[in-house]
């Protein structure tokens, strides 16, 4: 990759390319080493000379081996306390609207954005971007697809998944719509054997669709230079395939670096298939995301040679996994608590997210502790492009428009500010319901709701299962991981003063419980 002080240097385009990357089922914890101090700071913390905790020797477990990202970290502005939606589909939606799942309508994976939605891919087509998105959509629903597809939403080009997982990373069905599809049309074609720079002609997901993103931008800059493009790049890793007795696999050897074929070697996994052998869920966790490493570093070096202008966003969409099964509990660093928590989840192992962002007039190597949540890519992703940011967009059912909650973060990347939000009477939210399989509606039957808000020291997060709602109170400051649940006042009025300060629990406490409440029906 291009040397750091390159990007930093750079003064702003005025209409630059845009690259976002999507990191599947990648949380903080298995990309820790993008973050260096984290682990040793909650050691520290929840150690014997901090809270004492008696599992604190949890926290130090293997993160992956992520180098590219490493590198790439250093090479931006890293953000240590981004959330996401805890799961998939709700985050890609708050992303590209701008809003909280409050107002999207999609709380998991089964629900699906409208056509009444506004995207951030329109306002960038209007301002003469070209537009693609590679890899996973999973905004449309599940099957049938009812939702909006990626032609609705204002890309030119769609090649990937339209569903939540591929079944298989190897031989799965590619969706395309081009220049040839009705923008509610989807096509399916045979997975193509692609290759990448140091890797061998293969049909595996990641290097396909990295070729994929690389041809269509080479395309690009060779048809129209003077243009700019915005590219989705979607990763399906680290996420697992359907497939209940083989979720998991072993990549191509081609793929990984040294490390991480070391320890696929050792317990017997065989590359390039699911044959995992004797590997532990953890292990094939780590492989599998070194994976997707390996082949953004194609990505990035190809981006750095020849658009190195460009803007680029890492983030994952959500926590990572702790399915209940051996074969699929993937969380081995960072958290102490794990059983009912990851993805999926209001707690922050199913939220707290990587998200990294390079480009012109950013300051390499530098770290925000700014409370913001993917919803603020919509209005970050129109400032870069120097695009009017919309303040109101049409609501799920196109009858009245709602306000924005996504607030642009280059306050942050170019200002120094601090916060993008007042950190004390402002918030971000987060909701997830855990679905009953087979509901299949936008609106569909589910088993567990839970919501969560925090500001810039407190959260509050909300569950309501089988009829009754149980919240929990946290200092996110001084119990980042959520051991030591606060006490909660008896009684909250049913207005709140914002006289309260940063330091008054009680305060707080009934602020944020407030919001969950006007952001549900919690």
């Amino acid at each position: 990759m291009a040397p750091a002080a390159t990007h930093a240097e750079e003064k702003t385009p005025s209409h630059p390319n845009i690259m976002l990357i999507i990191l599947d089922d990648i949380g903080m914890d298995t990309t820790s080493n993008v973050y260096p101090g984290l682990i040793d700071g909650l050691v520290e913390t929840y150690g014997p000379s901090g809270l004492n905790h008696p599992d604190y020797a949890k926290i130090k477990g293997v993160p992956a081996s992520t180098p590219v990202l490493d590198a790439f970290a250093a090479e931006g502005m890293t953000f240590s306390e981004a959330w996401a939606q805890p799961f998939c589909s709700p985050t890609r939606a708050s992303m590209l609207t701008g809003l909280y799942a409050s107002k999207t309508g999609v709380r998991d994976y089964t629900n699906w954005l409208t056509q009444n939605s506004h995207s951030v891919a329109e306002d960038l087509k209007g301002a003469g971007y070209n537009t693609a998105i590679f890899g996973k959509w999973h905004m449309a629903g599940l099957n049938q697809y009812p939702g909006m597809k990626p032609k609705e939403a204002g890309f030119d080009l769609f090649r990937g998944n339209m569903n939540g997982a591929i079944e298989d990373y190897w031989n799965y069905t590619y969706q395309v719509q081009d220049a040839n599809s009705a923008p509610g049309d989807v096509r399916s074609e045979k997975a193509p054997v692609n290759s990448l720079p140091g890797i061998a002609p293969t049909s595996y997901a990641p290097v396909t669709k990295i070729a994929d993103a690389i041809g269509w931008i080479e395309d690009q800059e060779k048809a129209s230079p003077d243009k700019p493009w915005f590219v989705w790049m979607a990763y399906n890793l680290s996420h697992i395939t359907p497939q209940r007795e083989a979720p998991t696999v072993v990549p191509n050897a081609d793929a990984l670096d040294d490390a991480s074929r070391e320890e696929m070697a050792a317990c017997g996994g065989e590359f390039g298939s699911k044959n995992v052998g004797d590997c532990s869920a953890e292990a094939l966790n780590r492989a599998m995301t070194n994976s997707m490493d390996t082949t953004i570093g194609k990505l990035l070096d190809y981006i750095d040679r020849t658009a190195p202008d460009t803007y680029v966003i890492i983030l994952g969409d959500n926590g990572t996994p702790m399915y209940g099964r051996p074969s699929t509990n993937f969380i081995d660093n960072m958290y102490i608590t794990r059983v009912g928590r990851g993805k999926g989840t209001g707690y922050e192992s199913g939220m707290r997210i990587p998200l990294i962002i390079r480009g012109p007039g950013i300051k390499a190597g530098t770290t925000s502790d700014a409370v913001v949540h993917v919803a603020d890519l919509f209005s970050t992703i129109l400032d870069f492009a120097k695009v009017a940011i919309p303040q109101m967009v049409p609501n799920r059912e196109g009858t009245a428009m709602v306000p924005l909650d996504s607030r642009s973060l280059a306050p942050v990347l170019f200002e120094g500010k601090a916060e993008v939000r007042d950190p004390v009477h402002n918030y971000i939210a987060a909701e997830t319901s855990i679905p009953v399989l087979g509901a299949g509606t936008p609106t569909g039957e589910k088993s567990e709701y839970q919501v969560a808000v925090r500001n810039g020291t407190y959260k509050v997060l909300c569950i309501e299962k089988s009829g009754s709602t149980d919240c929990q109170f946290y200092n996110l400051v001084k119990d980042p991981i959520e051991e030591y649940p606060l006490q909660i006042p008896a009684n909250c009025p049913a207005k709140v003063s914002m006289s309260f300060s940063a330091t008054d629990e009680a305060g707080n406490y009934c602020f944020l419980r407030n919001a969950i409440r006007e952001q549900s029906d919690l």
